[in-house]
Formats: C-alpha cells, structure tokens, sequence
C-alpha cells in the first residue's frame, strides 16, 4: 500500500519540489496550498493521475481550512502517513522599531500558529487511523537557531517551530507519531533569488550568498518521509555551504 503524504506550500518552491519528489518515489500526495491553479500545475508537471495526487487549495492561517484538508485527504486516500509542514513567510527586512502590527501578525499565523493547527490535525487523524501513527517534518530554517539582520518576526517564529517540533515528538511517542524538523539553509528557489544580488550581512555589508538545488532539500525529505517509525532523524541542516551560518559569517 502506498503511503499518504501532505505537503503544505506545495505551489511552489521548496514544497513543490518536495511534493513531486515524494510523487516519483511512490507517495500518494495531497498538494496544499493557497493557490489551487499553482498546484494543479504542480501536479500536471508530476504527470500524476487522480489517484495518487490531489490538489487541495489551503489556508493555513485559517484553523478550519486546516482541517478541512485533513479531512479531504482522508477521504481520498483512507489514512494519512506523512505531513510535510511546510507552509511559510517572512516580513521586510527593517529595523525592529519599524515592524508593523501587520507584518507582525502574518508571520506568526502562517509559520507558528499555521504549523501548530496542522500539527493538531495530524496528531488527531494519525491517533485515529489503523495502523496508527505517522510521521510530520517540519520547516524549521537556519533562522531557528541563526538570525539573520532585521529578521524579529521570522526568527522568532522559526525558534518556536523547534519548541514545537520537541513538544510534539514528545507528546507524540506513545501514538507512534514521530515528529522531526528539516531546518534549510538558501535553496534556490523564487523566495532566494535576491539573494544573488546581494543581502544584507551583520556588519552591514551587502553580500552575495551561494544557494544550492532545492532538490537536495527533496532528496532528505523523501528520505526522512520514507523512515520506519521506529527511527528518526530529530533535527537536520540542509544548506550550502558557502552561505554565511555560524555566526553568520
């Protein structure tokens, strides 16, 4: 029988990629996401029929939404085995001072409290299903453990992400639901193309910094997707390695 995954922000980028990469290696694959015409496409390009790709047009900012994808997944495919937590974005790059209520706001319901509800679904669906249990990956990002300059709500959402990705491995364990965090460092995607331009650095300098094939972050996807539930890889960094990291140098 084949495995059951969702991949939240699968439109485009580091989801999309991640998605179609489960899809080749023989996942059943729920596509979400805010925009259904992105994921439809993604799906096309997969060339998946109906009965191993689905497109589910999500909001994860909306705690109703959330679960309704749960539930339509369910319902298509019976059960629900990986959930790649994925969705997520950032704010302008200015002074603390100068982050508004709104930048504020956003960032914290799409990448921790939009985290945090498909986290709950899944806890709910992987507790019910027999076999019960399941395995989840979060986002995390090299901001959940290295700022980057002018980054408040983005780091502070993304160190919350490994608050919640403990917690929930902890709380987890006796449902068989293994929880584990993919912390991903510059892929190249469409959100990291400035960055061959130039961005902003600690010392305030301007820097062009080195990327790498989003297919790499795929690749350990899959991999951690496709462990038996009795290991897991808890926490792994993802990166290129000429990009500033330790002390963001």
């Amino acid at each position: 029988m084949k495995k059951v995954a969702i991949v939240t922000g699968a439109g485009s980028g580091i989801g999309k990629c991640s998605a179609l990469a489960l899809l080749k290696n023989g996942f059943c694959v729920v596509f979400a996401g805010r925009r259904g015409e992105a994921l439809e496409a993604a799906i096309k390009e997969g060339g998946a029929d109906d009965g191993v790709a689905l497109a589910v047009p999500t909001d994860v900012t909306d705690a109703n939404s959330v679960r309704g994808l749960f539930d339509k997944a369910v319902a298509t495919f019976g059960r629900v085995d990986v959930v790649f937590n994925n969705a997520g974005c950032g704010s302008p790059a200015v002074p603390l001072e100068e982050i508004t209520d709104e930048d504020w706001n956003n960032v914290v319901a799409t990448n921790l409290t939009g985290s945090f509800w498909c986290v709950r679904e899944a806890f709910r669906v992987m507790k019910a299903q027999n076999p019960q249990g399941g395995r989840i990956i979060n986002n995390g990002s090299i901001s959940a453990t290295t700022p980057r300059p002018f980054s408040s709500p983005y780091t502070a959402t993304k160190h919350a992400i490994t608050g919640l990705t403990k917690s929930a491995a902890l709380d987890g364990r006796k449902h068989d639901i293994v929880v584990c965090q993919i912390d991903i460092g510059n892929a190249a995607t469409e959100m990291t193309a400035r960055m061959q331009d130039g961005v902003l650095q600690p010392d305030g300098s301007r820097q062009a910094e080195a990327r790498m094939d989003a297919a790499h972050v795929a690749d350990m996807v899959v991999h951690m997707a496709g462990m038996p539930l009795d290991a897991n890889v808890p926490f792994v960094t993802v990166m290129a390695p000429k990009m500033p990291f330790f002390g963001r140098g």
